[in-house]
């Protein structure tokens, strides 16, 4: 029986974990990419042995790769976005919150994807329709809820809406710390709990369009039912960009009017 795209993006992300997970604590070689961030063989490993899954599976399919790149045209119908550890800063630091992500566009559609807890052996993933985390090789249905109170906010660049939006901001307004709780987590692994119900929301600014980064936990957050906007309420991709993720209507409502307060007034 062929294999499914769903079960390619989970044997390629569970192949990036253990790589990761392995890894972890070693002295690592570093790859300067700017002035503040890094590779580390880790990633490259990582990303390598994801890409061999994915090769293996669908030799035809076109894929991005967080450290080598594209390979494929840009516009192909069918695209692997893969981020072979999406927090790499944290890990550099022997801090386990990190995730291995890998997800498929199918022309404007994210239909499979996989977020990998190389820690707490974990693996959040949809086929586009339902989401669900498995563990010890049993699947849950993610459910998500805003009970917690708790939103991530990513506190890290690009920022393309500054001056005028600064998530930083949203820290130190009462409209926003009245009704909740912030964290950073500094991985996308924040996406995938919104979806499983540990986050009540997550924002960020930015572009996420065919994003290494962002494309694993939109595709599980659309497909647990979550709310997934842009920072002014439009279409994700669109306008202004950047991300509003919550687990139900009136927590996106309350963060929309907070963030909308940083805007300045229409003439």
């Amino acid at each position: 029986m062929p294999i499914t795209d769903e079960e390619v993006a989970l044997a390629a992300a569970g192949t990036g974990a253990v790589v990761v997970r392995a890894m972890y604590g070693a002295s690592l070689e570093r790859f300067a990419k700017t002035a503040t961030d890094f590779a580390t063989s880790a990633d490259i490993d990582a990303e390598n042995a994801i890409i061999d899954v994915i090769r293996a599976a669908r030799p035809d399919d076109a894929v991005t790769g967080e450290e080598s790149g594209r390979v494929g045209s840009a516009g192909a119908e069918r695209m692997w976005l893969v981020d072979p550890l999406c927090g790499t800063l944290n890990y550099a630091a022997r801090t386990t919150l990190v995730a291995v992500n890998v997800a498929l566009r199918v022309g404007p559609d994210l239909t499979a994807a996989a977020s990998a807890d190389p820690f707490a052996d974990e693996v959040f993933w949809t086929d586009g329709d339902r989401a669900y985390v498995r563990r010890d090789g049993v699947d849950e249905q993610l459910v998500p809820s805003s009970e917690s109170r708790l939103v991530d906010l990513n506190l890290d660049p690009p920022f393309p809406n500054d001056p005028d939006f600064q998530v930083v901001r949203l820290l130190a307004d009462p409209g926003f710390t009245e009704r909740f709780h912030a964290r950073v987590l500094s991985t996308s692994l924040a996406l995938a709990w919104v979806a499983a119900g540990r986050r009540a929301a997550y924002v960020t600014d930015g572009h996420s369009h065919d994003n290494v980064h962002f494309a694993t936990g939109i595709a599980l957050c659309q497909a647990a039912g979550c709310v997934v906007t842009g920072i002014h309420g439009q279409p994700p991709h669109t306008g202004a960009g950047g991300l509003v993720v919550s687990a139900d209507h009136e927590t996106h409502a309350a963060l929309l009017e907070v963030i909308g307060d940083q805007f300045p007034a229409a003439p």
